[in-house]
């Protein structure tokens, strides 16, 4: 690593002004968030899951959306739930968002990133569906890959009642969300299956530390941001042991080591400065950029993992604006009524 890297490595890892307006409330939750984690799975699962709040003016149901639940059937009989929202005024042949939500593989459900999905749905146009794959440590690699293919392929064969366009898919999730989300793309794209036509790619967890090829890529992030609030780097080690135990150099758990990512559809990364996974988002920015795939990378200089679960931090705002105009600008038919922001090429 240069001078200059390391320099600018230093800048993207040093808190925000922003993020001190809520520093002190995230070490009181991160003291409790600690002990729980430190619980037998069982005692884990049962103190509850509340996906995080969102902003006050999040489209709301009813009025501007309608929000149903129900459930799919995958391959080995289990019923996974899935939470569909549409806009009151949408059209038939609508683009399908297909949102695997975050969680480290282990935590999160259909609401994790409830404003995301309620923002696209208005604001794009999109059926979104947000699915409750089976989570780790209980159901370890590959349970829910295979439960988001089998319901992503559950959606195509019922564009009909959905009113989508099973042609126009974009997957896209958040953290480990973010990770099944690429998956399913690189499967669609090694079994020849068409539809998918752009990923967002939020925090993304993009290879197993064990496994990341380090002469490629810079790769100080882990130890840079080792005390991060929200998920600091130990808690990214329990999450890995949690799904991925024996630490398989799989690409369908560690995408990143997929041999070619050429064919993939336009995607947008989105990383945080103060994040573990910083590094690993950026550096498949660039495999992406490197197989001629479109990318557009934004980093968020001085903010954790999932900063956005504060509605009040002005980051969180462009955070959401910029997954909305990203899809109107690329994919046809999309339209969004407030202005645009800039995106940068990677």
């Amino acid at each position: 690593m240069t001078r200059a890297s390391c320099i600018v490595q230093a800048a993207l890892a040093e808190q925000s002004d922003e993020w001190a307006l809520v520093a002190n409330l995230q070490k009181e939750k991160d003291e409790l968030s600690r002990k729980l984690y430190a619980l037998p799975v069982e005692q884990f699962r049962a103190a509850g899951y509340r996906p995080p709040p969102i902003p006050p003016d999040s489209p709301t149901p009813g009025k501007d959306l309608d929000i149903v639940q129900t459930e799919v059937e995958v391959r080995d009989g289990t019923k996974i739930l899935i939470r569909i929202y549409t806009s009151t005024d949408h059209s038939p042949g609508s683009l399908l968002f297909f949102n695997a939500h975050g969680g480290g593989f282990v935590t999160g459900n259909t609401e994790t990133e409830e404003a995301q999905n309620r923002l696209i749905a208005v604001k794009n146009g999109a059926v979104v569906v947000s699915v409750d794959y089976r989570r780790a440590p209980e159901y370890p690699y590959p349970f829910a890959v295979n439960d988001c293919f089998d319901v992503l392929i559950w959606c195509r064969k019922n564009a009909d009642s959905l009113n989508i366009d099973p042609q126009r898919i974009i997957v896209g999730g958040g953290s480990a969300g973010a990770n099944l989300s690429t998956v399913l793309a690189l499967k669609f794209r090694n079994l020849s299956i068409p539809g998918i036509i752009g990923q967002i790619l939020n925090i993304p967890v993009t290879c197993h530390p064990a496994c990341f090829p380090q002469g490629k890529y810079e790769y100080i992030s882990y130890k840079q941001n080792k005390n991060s609030p929200i998920v600091d780097a130990n808690r990214m080690y329990w999450f890995w042991n949690q799904y991925l135990p024996d630490a398989t150099p799989d690409p369908y758990a560690s995408p990143l080591l997929a041999e070619s990512l050429h064919g993939l559809p336009p995607t947008l990364v989105q990383v945080a400065g103060m994040d573990p996974l910083r590094d690993e988002g950026i550096a498949y920015a660039q495999a992406l950029k490197k197989a001629g795939v479109s990318t557009t990378l934004r980093i968020y200089a001085g903010l954790p993992h999932a900063f956005y679960i504060y509605p009040q931090l002005p980051s969180t705002a462009v955070y959401l604006t910029t997954m909305v105009d990203w899809i109107a600008t690329n994919f046809q038919g999309c339209q969004v009524k407030e202005r645009k922001i800039e995106n940068h090429e990677f």
